[in-house]
């Protein structure tokens, strides 16, 4: 571990105001960070596992390879994906599914896909939004006034959730309230727990909104709103309405809510580091997802996900108009004067400029433990998705600056390349992810008061 993170173990208040920082960057992020020692030698790197399906010259599977590899040789414990270009396919696994034993990768493994699942629960509301029943621009109390009453529930609309404007704020860390003071801890006494969606609500209304109505701020809370929404028009379970009209529909067959908190095929371990405050980083394959529900729960494969946007990008699980809706975004996040963002949220669905210089349509997703990225053309003809097994590997200074680190570049690397691209100048992962809005820590370390 960096030698930072021993000097905030030996001095409790600084260690304290750190970890409130670091909390409140979390939430579901994807941070990029350095795999620490202890889980990098716990066992020997396995040979890499492939399935590769004839592929068109345009899927260099040699660069793909050997990209994927660099990836787990940056630190990234194991990763599976898939990439297709048209009908062409290559599938692929690198490093370790399982530190104890040695297990290796498979490109097939089943896989926690945390809030890749808001496209299916936006593409869900827009069916909903095609058959009239729900209305983009109307406000939330018409629909859930009890559950969002008074100004909240007049001005955020139903478009505000989707495309996380709301001013609403995220439920994590009222969730974990001890994510600030003992991560793991935390996370080992919410494991088993069940949470109702309706107390994850009261708990993001109740919270402090980091930005205010109208500005990009990732939130959980809404959609489990948008949950809820769809249980009041559909008279649903909306898990249920979701795997009848948006899973089956789109013909996947490896890809649900877990009911229980294991996962039910083939899968691998799932290490969960917190920045190095979990150390070593502790496996949270088996977790109880309530925490997450139609905002994160998700199971799938990586050629599940590909197959889903296929789908959904080419207009067979929603309308053309409702698509129309799903790709006008908003800014990721906060630029410069004169800066491209590199990141447009729409409902449930994002654009991104690679480093390549081209533009894909997707999602990420990250839980404890378990990170996934999954890009589309436009079109849907050339895709990618990338699972991999450990989480918030960065590591920050004395400043609360992320240090430099080759795993989230490797990521970046292995993305661009699956995407068509080459070797290109890194960019920061997090101007490339919706679900890292906030991943370096503002609060000053040295600050003992704060909460």
């Amino acid at each position: 571990m960096h030698d930072t993170t021993t000097a905030l173990r030996s001095c409790p208040a600084r260690r304290r105001a750190r970890l409130t920082a670091v909390a409140s960057a979390a939430l579901l992020t994807l941070a990029a960070g350095t795999l620490p020692a202890a889980a990098g030698t716990t066992a020997a790197p396995a040979p890499a596992a492939a399935a590769e399906a004839e592929a068109a010259p345009r899927l260099d599977r040699q660069a793909l390879r050997a990209s994927l590899d660099a990836f787990h040789h940056a630190g990234m414990i194991g990763a599976y994906t898939a990439v297709r270009d048209g009908s062409a396919q290559w599938r692929g696994a690198t490093g370790l599914a399982d530190l104890g034993t040695g297990r290796p990768t498979r490109p097939d493994l089943e896989h926690r896909i945390g809030s890749i699942t808001k496209s299916f629960t936006a593409a869900a509301v827009l069916q909903q939004v095609g058959k009239g029943r729900i209305t983009l621009d109307a406000p939330i109390g018409r629909y859930l006034p009890e559950l969002v009453p008074g100004e909240r529930g007049r001005k955020v609309t139903v478009r505000m959730l989707l495309n996380h404007t709301s001013g609403i704020a995220d439920y994590i860390l009222p969730a974990f309230p001890k994510l600030a003071s003992d991560p793991g801890q935390a996370l080992d006494e919410a494991q088993f727990h069940r949470f109702a969606p309706e107390e994850l609500v009261r708990l993001g209304l109740a919270a402090t909104p980091l930005k205010p109505r109208g500005t990009f701020a990732y939130a959980n809370t809404n959609y489990v709103l948008a949950g809820l929404l769809l249980q009041k028009v559909t008279g649903q379970d909306p898990r249920t309405y979701i795997t009848e009209n948006v899973i089956r529909k789109a013909g996947l067959r490896h890809t649900y809510f877990p009911r229980t908190p294991r996962i039910r095929g083939p899968h691998a371990r799932m290490y969960e580091s917190f920045y190095g405050y979990i150390d070593p980083p502790r496996d949270y394959s088996v977790y109880d997802m309530s925490w997450a529900g139609v905002a994160g729960a998700l199971v799938s494969t990586a050629s599940d996900v590909n197959d889903f946007y296929r789908q959904l990008l080419s207009g067979k699980l929603i309308g053309a108009a409702e698509l129309r809706e799903m790709k006008k975004t908003v800014p990721g996040y906060e630029t410069q004067p004169g800066e491209e963002a590199r990141l447009g949220y729409g409902l449930g669905l994002y654009k991104v400029k690679l480093p390549n210089g081209s533009w894909f349509w997707g999602h990420d997703g990250g839980v404890f433990g378990a990170g996934t990225w999954a890009l589309s053309t436009e079109d849907g003809r050339r895709q990618m998705t990338v699972g991999y097994n450990l989480m918030k590997y960065e590591r920050f200074d004395e400043n609360n600056q992320p240090l430099p680190n080759p795993i989230g570049a490797a990521l970046v690397a292995y993305v661009n390349t699956a995407m068509g691209g080459t070797a290109a100048p890194p960019v920061p992962p997090r101007r490339l992810m919706a679900t890292e809005p906030f991943p370096v820590p503002q609060r000053p370390v040295d600050n003992p008061h704060a909460r």
